[in-house]
């Protein structure tokens, strides 16, 4: 296929055009994509400035049909789009499918958003004053996306900025476009009118800056990397709007010594090698108590050989290949780094399949410091790192030690030990007896320090990033 950017209302071709790689065979071309240029990201948000008044100003329910319908669509063919996720990006097909499912049910309840935007109605402190706090759309807003949840992060930005009457200029992450153009196909085809959502795919380093810097953009949405997230920030700060950044995590788990260590091995299992440990949610350090880490250790190392790494849409396969070369080589690389530091390593090796493709078995660091670079940077990869605490204490001190913050877990049989990690935790999110990974898409989402900026993602707190409050003081008939 050849996927086109939608500018205004219109699928255009891009200055040049990209191929989509399948990552589980390197030979297996997924598909053909545009690449805007700075004009054509432009006129996308020339387009998205004419259209965004207009749409502001239909009633929330027509916007909610739209979205209800998309939603019902992406539901309704998550097996097929699932499989077209899963070919792209590289996650084993239930992990794809369940995706597209998600993404559906995002829209579908911010649908019911677009309905529930209630204002107050206050009294003043003087006589015969009305107070009205309204809500209103910020305007047009840029939704800037990474490649490993590339339709479910989407979905999260674009949904409730349209429920409540914003235009959209959409910037999919370059290594998963497909999934990023049917997205927006299906938005499209459900009754969005011209100019309300924009897509320019392209590079970040051609069309960023001015998707982040043009002082007709209102606000900026942007999930990725640290780095890049700061750079962001910058940018559209420099002419006063609002920014959401989502930047990664490094994110504990701890296993304490009450631990059930057949669900706390589960629990690391997924959180750390599901979805390739390519989630900024994943268990990247384990961190446990010393009178029960050798047994989880020998339980985990056996859980870990029995993952079966291959073809992302093979039936036995439940672990997918890595996304692509150069996130290859970054794990490959943190790897080694632990190992000359001392670290233990199993599994981490290059893997041949009957296709050609990015292989790397999940990778066990054992016998790490938390001051480790591997347990201080974000790898987003199968690559998790294995510390030994004295106690609970130790392993609350050792959880809060990062630059990060965006989630945290503990598994414990203990009601004292698990309030207790609750409360100290200086994570945005906290899970007990639970994979750091896995979220709900009716509530916030986000974290703290270097993870997050800005209001909270998802549930009914979207929307205090994609509207302004408005107060209005009213004085009644001064003769009645």
């Amino acid at each position: 296929m050849f996927g086109a950017n939608y500018v205004d209302g219109q699928w255009i071709d891009g200055s040049s055009a990209v191929p989509d790689i399948n990552p589980s065979d390197l030979d297996d071309v997924v598909g053909e994509f545009a690449r805007a240029d700075r004009t054509q990201a432009e006129d996308a948000i020339s387009a998205a400035t004419a259209a965004q008044p207009h749409w502001a100003a239909l009633p929330g329910a027509a916007r909610a049909e739209i979205l209800d319908r998309a939603g019902d669509e992406l539901l309704a063919r998550a097996d097929e789009l699932g499989d077209l996720l899963s070919r792209e990006e590289g996650k084993t097909l239930p992990e794809g499918v369940g995706e597209i499912r998600r993404a559906g049910q995002i829209l579908k309840f911010h649908a019911g958003e677009a309905v529930r935007n209630p204002g107050e109605l206050l009294g003043s402190v003087r006589p015969g004053v009305e107070i009205l706090v309204d809500r209103e759309p910020v305007g047009v807003v840029t939704v800037i996306t990474p490649w490993n949840f590339p339709i479910a992060i989407p979905a999260w930005k674009i949904a409730p900025a349209l429920a409540h009457g914003n235009a959209v200029v959409f910037k999919p992450a370059d290594l998963v476009p497909a999934s990023a153009w049917h997205l927006v196909d299906v938005l499209v085809r459900a009754g969005l009118p011209a100019g309300v959502l924009n897509l320019v795919m392209g590079s970040g380093r051609e069309i960023g800056d001015t998707l982040t810097g043009d002082v007709r953009v209102n606000a900026v949405s942007f999930t990725g990397s640290t780095v890049t997230g700061q750079r962001v920030r910058e940018s559209a700060h420099s002419h006063g709007a609002r920014v959401q950044l989502e930047m990664g995590g490094k994110n504990p788990l701890v296993i304490a010594d009450d631990a059930d260590l057949d669900a706390a091995v589960a629990g690391a299992i997924e959180g750390s090698f599901g979805s390739t440990g390519q989630r900024c949610t994943a268990s990247s350090r384990l961190i446990v108590v010393d009178s029960i880490h050798d047994e989880f250790v020998d339980r985990l190392a056996a859980a870990r050989a029995r993952i079966v790494v291959g073809d992302a849409r093979h039936g036995d396969t439940t672990m997918g290949p890595v996304a692509d070369a150069s996130q290859l080589e970054q794990d490959r690389r943190y790897i080694d780094l632990a190992r000359s530091q001392g670290a233990d390593v199993v599994g981490g090796e290059l893997l041949d399949r009957a296709t050609p493709g990015h292989y790397l078995s999940p990778a066990l660091l054992i016998g790490t410091r938390n001051e480790d670079t591997v347990n201080r940077e974000e790898v987003f990869g199968p690559v998790a790192s294995v510390i030994r605490v004295a106690d609970l204490d130790e392993a609350i001190s050792a959880a809060n030690d990062t630059e990060f913050g965006l989630t945290a877990g503990i598994y414990t049989r203990s009601l004292a030990a698990s309030t207790r990690f609750r409360k100290q935790s200086t994570a945005g999110m906290v899970m007990v007896n639970l994979p750091t990974a896995g979220v709900d898409y009716h509530v916030p989402f986000g974290g703290r320090r270097a993870s997050s900026f800005g209001p909270r993602e998802q549930g009914r707190d979207a929307r205090d990033f994609y509207t302004s409050t408005k107060t209005c003081y009213v004085l009644g008939d001064p003769t009645s």
